[in-house]
């Protein structure tokens, strides 16, 4: 027998108390108490003569009278005197004594006889208890009751029935229950009521005294529930002591209804009694007025399975499994009025005209929304998509197995059709779903044609809902979708798509979706006919991630990827493009997968044997038209065609069809394949830089899209991505910006590119207009200025005469920059175009991006005035760098596009096995020469700019201005006069431009240090080594090389490497330089002995005063160095002999000068030995040598005198 009707049988004949006379209790409501009846009063008389007879802690007038009350409430019945004459007991005696009883208990054991509360028990205790008075019923009472406690506290958790006469006998019940409260009342230490409670659930009418108990204590209604549910079991149903435990606290949540979804919430908490919260989720569905909402009992078990907390989800599938797994189920199991309750609730909604038979005979002429088979009404239908999902996550997620009557009424109820609303479609995309999911819901052929007819009226009806219901994302994509995962037998994906929809993860197994699979693609879509519906869907309007739902992209996309559109020769190039031209923020995470799978049909076929089955590209016109507005002199207009988002997706188009391309140059020319490049004029008509730099802006809003351009950009379009240009867009767009926009005036914005030009045309008479104007073109955006790039690019040859303010200057300069940020390549090229030096009578030619690209060195044959007018001169330069790294990556295309070209023929010719792949090794060192070789020849051109010119040597300019102050330290000390001389031309444009140019220079030594050691290699003019080597921070790197430099055969290498060398020493005063010092000092020591006459001077008169530098650097290398003179002069001198010449007295005075160096450091005041100007009468090399020696030691010992 099960505890529910042990506990019903129980309580059958007793009376309980009512939710009004507990809320009376609770409220201590003085006149509903007074409206009881004498049954219900009877149950609640302990705590009222307690009220009356104790002394309250409420001293005011209102209780008082309320007092008065409740004594004139107690004096018409008689069992107020018994409940007196309990409370007239010596309570502490008591309390001794039961505490003496617990601890001889504890010290006999639980089994013993033994008691000091009640002793020699002659009768029963029925009778004991009926023959005692107050004091001796209170002792067995108490007695009995503690006990059962003990052996409750003994039992470790296991379940026990505890027979006792005094709980179960008829008579004496109320009497018991008297005693049993005023025990609790006036013994709570040694009586928690929450132990009291639980050993109540042991004897007969446990959950009747309970609920005495608690009506009697009101205020310890939760924390006894909450006690009884800790200690309650995980599984209640699966013992007899769960069930008792859950029918009390049923009982206590009838006495106080009001709490009784809080004590649902603790049992949730504690994951106890999980038949106790479905209980009284039943009873307080049954009291709910509202028929057409979800009801509660839904909404807590699908909280419950769906929720995100594991623990509960798994709790409560325990419940559901084990409660099927019992024999006993019928309708005393809390289970079984579950699923009973939901049943019900199921058929209350569904259409009543139904019938699992096929209606053959409707109408044909009936209209498209109309059908034999009644809908389900407007106000169900959320009701109906709650219940499909609750019973989806009771068989998907906590296990349970419908009876055939539960699952008939769920088919009944998925066939069914809502009509045209959100809702509706949620509701129809939540059916198809579960026919997925669980396709044994499907078992007759009946049901099965049932199923085929709906899924028809549902690919009829789509259109209609979609129209009517305004939801963009409709079931007819989920259907298309389903369809195509079922043709490339994609069985994980429908499985993802089905639980996506749920909203729940359960264990789908794929051979369960066979059956579904054959009826998909035999009898309702075939592949022809998705590919065919597919192109005829509609695109989705503003398509963005706000839309969510299954789309028709989602189809689109998975069609593309099983090649399904080239195979049946469907064109897909419209739909794609319209699609991507209607898109907005924030973007929809779908367009990018979309756009590379259409680019991979494209370009790679579907099957090898059929290598035309490629999809079409876009058009380049149709690309054209998605930046028109944006492209040419006509700026960003308010009312363009396509928004930023259409346009920044159609560029990663292009860029990504492009990379592609390159990248399957090998393949597609083992297919014989050729697909079509889009035009070198298509891509300078984007403009690339203005995009990229919206969409820099709308980061967070175009998901990975900007990345995504962003690394197109750096492979394909390195000039775009210069380090300075985005510094100088953060510039731009930083604070500095928002205060010039608030100082722009109307004056500003009124001037237009006629007025430039205007004032241009005036500027050998005026510059205040030019001025004017540019100071205000300063306060406009970037894509503000775009119009006047022409006029101020075409005019600025004439700012290159003489006379023009510099201001002017430098703001063009300001200008073009700015214009950089959005428009770089077309700027340059008309800039390149407008600084051609002007020859009469010979016609200027226009170059295009494409030559500047194939020779970037076409920028540097510019007007000679541009090399000394440093603003113009910095974008040229900014110029020449863009074009360098954009000549790289052209180069590299082109040896990717053209990479295929030769082989046959070449593979012809070579006979050799191992050998098929040297012709592209061959041509791609014949690329890097060539870059190599262009970039060598520009540090060239450059560094020949940074000399002066001969009207500038005969105005003094000296080709080392740069860096004098560097170097002064090796020259003696000037007159003042020489260095005002020199400070002056520190002021020139010359100094301005040899800056500028050795920051170039610098980057492209950091960027490629082989362009360091070429440039070295080749050699430039000596006199500009104090300024490269002062002006260039990284000619550090070139001490790698010299040691090889040194050891080329060429005598003008190793000179050149010397002067090189000892500039840096001074530079860079390292341990690595004084290794390579030395390490020249000894090659001069061996070039001294194998080199000629004619040798020897052309090789020592220049590098000798480099040891000067060397010694300056490095003082350890002072004897070598004075060593190495030594025998320099002494080689000279014995040559000098030869020829009957007598110079004994410079040998002489070398000997002297090394022995006694103190006594020679003055004369290194004298001109004659600065100057070197001793002697020089002979013409004779050799002489001449002796002298430089002289000069040279007479210099150093000056030096390392007088300190450095």
């Amino acid at each position: 027998m099960s505890g529910l009707t042990v506990m019903m049988t129980e309580c059958t004949s007793l009376q309980f108390v009512s939710p009004f006379a507990f809320e009376a209790m609770q409220k201590v409501d003085v006149v509903r108490l007074a409206s009881l009846s004498d049954p219900e009063l009877r149950l609640l008389l302990p705590c009222l003569v307690r009220m009356a007879l104790c002394a309250p802690a409420d001293q005011s007038q209102s209780w008082a009278q309320d007092k008065k009350l409740i004594l004139r409430l107690l004096s018409g019945v008689e069992a107020v005197n018994s409940i007196v004459a309990l409370l007239s007991v010596d309570f502490h005696a008591l309390e001794q004594d039961a505490s003496k009883e617990q601890q001889l208990r504890h010290k006999l054991g639980g089994g013993s006889g033994e008691s000091i509360l009640v002793s020699q028990l002659q009768h029963g205790l029925t009778l004991e208890f009926e023959h005692s008075d107050s004091p001796r019923r209170l002792r067995l009472v108490l007695s009995e009751l503690l006990a059962i406690m003990n052996k409750v506290s003994e039992s470790n958790g296991e379940f026990f029935f505890k027979s006792s006469e005094l709980f179960e006998s008829p008579v004496y019940l109320e009497e018991a229950a008297d005693v049993l409260c005023i025990l609790q009342a006036e013994l709570p230490s040694l009586l928690p009521i929450v132990d009291v409670a639980e050993a109540l659930l042991h004897v007969r009418n446990g959950a009747w005294f309970l609920c005495l108990l608690v009506a009697n204590v009101p205020d310890s209604f939760n924390e006894v529930c909450r006690g009884l549910i800790k200690n309650g079991e995980r599984q209640d149903e699966e013992s007899l002591g769960g069930r008792r435990r859950t029918d009390a606290l049923r009982f206590l949540c009838k006495m106080n209804p009001s709490q009784a979804l809080k004590v649902r919430g603790m049992v949730v908490e504690e994951c106890h009694l999980p038949g106790l919260g479905v209980a009284l989720t039943l009873d307080h569905t049954k009291n709910e007025a509202c028929e057409d909402g979800v009801s509660d009992l839904v909404c807590f078990v699908s909280g419950l399975l769906l929720g995100t907390n594991a623990k509960v989800r798994t709790w409560f599938g325990t419940f559901i499994r084990n409660g099927q797994q019992r024999k006993r189920e019928n309708s005393s199991s809390v289970l079984w009025q579950m699923r009973r309750q939901l049943l019900l609730e199921l058929m209350g909604i569904l259409p009543t005209v139904r019938s699992t038979r096929i209606a053959e005979e409707a109408d044909v002429e009936m209209e498209p929304n109309v059908s034999v088979y009644s809908g389900l009404k407007e106000e169900h239908v959320v009701k109906a998509s709650a219940l499909l999902r609750l019973y989806c996550a009771l068989m998907g997620i906590a296990g349970l197995k419908p009876t055939e009557e539960e699952a008939e009424q769920l088919l009944q109820l998925m066939t069914s059709r809502p009509p045209a609303t959100p809702a509706g479609v949620r509701f129809v995309s939540l059916s198809f779903c579960m026919l997925l999911a669980f396709s044994t819901l499907v078992s007759t052929p009946e049901q099965e044609q049932l199923m085929v007819i709906w899924l028809s009226w549902m690919i009829k009806e789509e259109a209609y809902f979609e129209s009517t219901s305004g939801v963009s994302a409709s079931f007819g994509e989920m259907l298309l979708l389903v369809a195509m995962y079922f043709h490339s037998n994609q069985l994980s994906a429908i499985i993802d798509l089905v639980c996506s929809t749920l909203g729940m993860k359960i264990v789908i197994k794929p051979s369960s979706l066979s059956r579904m699979k054959t009826i998909f693609t035999q009898e309702i879509f075939t592949e022809q006919v998705v590919t065919a519906h597919a192109v005829r869907v509609p695109v989705t309007s503003n398509l963005s991630a706000n839309i969510t739902g299954f789309l028709p992209i989602h189809c689109i996309y998975q069609l593309l990827r099983s090649r399904s559109f080239t195979k049946h020769k469907v064109s897909i190039k419209d739909w794609i493009y319209r699609q991507l031209c209607e898109t907005s923020t924030p973007l929809h995470p779908q367009l990018l997968p979309l756009i590379d799978v259409y680019i991979n049909s494209i370009l790679t076929p579907a099957s090898k044997s059929n290598p035309e089955a490629t999809n079409q590209p876009v058009t380049e016109q149709e690309i054209l038209n998605v930046f028109q507005g944006v492209i040419g002199g006509d700026s960003i207009r308010l009312n363009q065609r396509f928004s930023i988002t259409a346009q920044l997706l159609v560029l990663y188009y292009v860029l990504s069809y492009e990379e592609a391309l390159l990248a399957n140059t090998k393949t597609l020319a083992a297919m014989q394949r050729k697909p079509k490049s889009y035009s070198s004029s298509l891509m300078d008509q984007i403009p690339i830089k203005f995009l990229i730099r919206q969409a820099q802006g709308l980061q967070q809003e175009l998901g990975g899209l900007h990345s995504a351009l962003l690394r197109l950009l750096a492979t394909n379009y390195p000039h775009l991505c210069i380090v300075d240009d985005w510094i100088c867009e953060e510039e731009i767009t930083g604070t500095d910006a928002l205060l010039r926009r608030m100082l722009l005036t109307n004056n500003a914005k009124n001037h237009s590119p006629k007025q430039l030009q205007e004032a241009f045309s005036a500027v050998p008479v005026s510059y205040t207009q030019v001025m004017q104007i540019l100071e205000h073109l300063t306060l406009l955006s970037a894509s503000e200025l775009i119009p006047y790039a022409e006029v101020l690019t075409s005019n600025m040859n004439q700012l290159l005469n003489s006379g023009v303010p510099r201001r002017i200057l430098q703001t063009v300069n300001k200008l073009w920059m700015v214009l950089n940020t959005v428009m770089p390549r077309r700027l340059w090229v008309m800039t390149v175009n407008a600084l051609q030096p002007s020859i009469k009578f010979v016609r200027q030619q226009k170059y295009t991006q494409n030559d500047l690209m194939i020779d970037p060195l076409i920028v540097l044959r510019c007007d000679q005035r541009v090399h000394r007018c440093p603003p113009l001169m910095d974008i040229t330069l900014h110029m020449l760098n863009g074009y360098l790294l954009a000549s790289k990556a052209y180069l590299s295309a082109h040896l990717k596009e053209t990479a295929e070209q030769d082989r046959p023929s070449q593979n012809n010719t070579i006979g050799l096995v191992g050998q098929t792949d040297a012709p592209e090794v061959t041509r791609e060192e014949l690329k890097n020469a060539l870059l190599a070789a262009q970039d060598s020849a520009a540090v060239q051109i450059l560094l020949e700019i940074c000399l002066p010119t001969e009207e500038e040597k005969a105005r003094g300019v000296n080709p080392d201005s740069l860096p004098r102050n560097v170097q002064s330290v090796i020259t003696a000390s000037s007159p003042n006069k020489e260095m005002e001389e020199g400070e002056d031309n520190l002021l020139c444009n010359l100094r301005e431009v040899q800056c500028l140019i050795c920051c170039l220079l610098h980057q492209m030594y950091i960027a490629d240090p082989n362009i360091a050691k070429l440039v070295h290699f080749q050699g430039y003019p000596c006199e500009l080594l104090p300024l490269t080597v002062a002006g260039i921070p990284s000619m550090h790197i070139c001490l790698d090389f010299i040691p090889e430099l040194i050891a080329q055969p060429e005598l003008e290498k190793q000179i050149f490497a010397i002067q090189l060398l000892s500039h840096l020493c001074i530079q860079y005063a390292l341990p690595k330089s004084l290794s390579v010092a030395r390490l020249a000092v000894n090659v001069m020591g061996t070039l001294l002995t194998v080199l000629t006459q004619a040798k020897r001077y052309a090789f020592f008169m220049p590098t000798l005063p480099s040891l000067v530098s060397f010694c300056r650097a490095f003082p350890p290398l002072y004897e070598d160095i004075m060593s190495l003179l030594i025998q320099i002069g002494q080689v000279c001198a014995s040559d000098v002999a030869t020829q009957t010449r007598d110079i004994d007295p410079i040998i002489t005075r070398l000997q002297q000068i090394k022995e006694k160096p103190s006594g020679w450091s003055g004369l290194c005041k004298d001109p004659s030995y600065k100057n070197g100007s001793r002697d020089t009468g002979s013409m004779d090399p050799d002489v001449q040598l002796c002298h430089c020696i002289e000069s040279t030691i007479i210099e150093i010992i000056n030096m390392s005198v007088s300190g450095i």
